[in-house]
């Protein structure tokens, strides 16, 4: 076990993330102690060269299985896929897109699964450390100009860290990404279900399959075995 001191990671981080934050955080500004949000997206800039892969859990989350099959996910990546990732399970990117939508009627993007583009959820994440240094792609995303020009065409302003980068950079590649069945991420939170979107909710919440991981996101309870 290895533990890190956030100060020394945010120090690293910063520089990196800075621009970013400013369209994907609560705040209105850029603040230093946001960056640690962003850990993910520039993780493979700041772990030692020999570390090549990282699981990158919340805190809210119950397992029903062991977590090296999970750890075998990494396996099934594509290849140019650097991140495995599962959707989101609520129409919060439905809403953050709702001028993108508008102005273009017949985009997928934040439609409902199967066929919609609904984003990401960053409660659980598999980094291909080693595929996301060797990538030109990744790395040209994480350029400011290239956030700006994104976040321009898709009039996105996020506030949830990594989770909002990765959404909007998977809608214009979405190659980049392995996108992980929603039973490694069942997300338990309905704020949105009461928010504006009870008609089309069940579309993005509901989840087939035995559940390997809860994700108690937004302090809803995690079912007791």
């Amino acid at each position: 076990v290895i533990f890190h001191d956030v100060n020394v990671l945010t120090e690293k981080l910063f520089p990196v993330v800075e621009a970013m934050q400013k369209h994907f955080s609560a705040g209105s500004g850029t603040y230093y102690s946001d960056s640690i949000f962003f850990l993910s997206v520039a993780m493979h800039r700041i772990m030692p060269k020999e570390v090549t892969r990282i699981i990158q859990v919340d805190l809210d989350l119950k397992y029903k299985t062991n977590i090296r099959d999970l750890f075998e996910e990494f396996d099934n990546f594509q290849e140019g896929a650097v991140i495995g990732i599962a959707r989101e399970m609520q129409p919060v990117y439905r809403h953050t897109f709702w001028q993108y939508r508008r102005e273009n009627p017949q985009t997928k993007v934040g439609d409902p699964p199967p066929d919609g583009l609904p984003g990401f959820n960053s409660g659980v994440l598999l980094l291909n450390l080693e595929a996301m240094r060797q990538s030109k792609l990744y790395n040209q995303l994480l350029e400011p100009t290239m956030v700006q020009k994104l976040t321009e065409k898709y009039h996105f302003k996020g506030h949830l860290g990594d989770q909002d980068f990765f959404t909007m950079i998977g809608m214009e590649h979405p190659e980049l990404f392995h996108v992980l069945d929603c039973t490694w991420n069942r997300q338990l939170c309905t704020w949105w279900k009461d928010h504006g979107y009870s008609d089309v909710f069940d579309q993005y919440f509901q989840c087939e399959g035995q559940v390997k991981i809860y994700h108690g996101n937004c302090n809803t309870p995690i079912p007791e075995d």
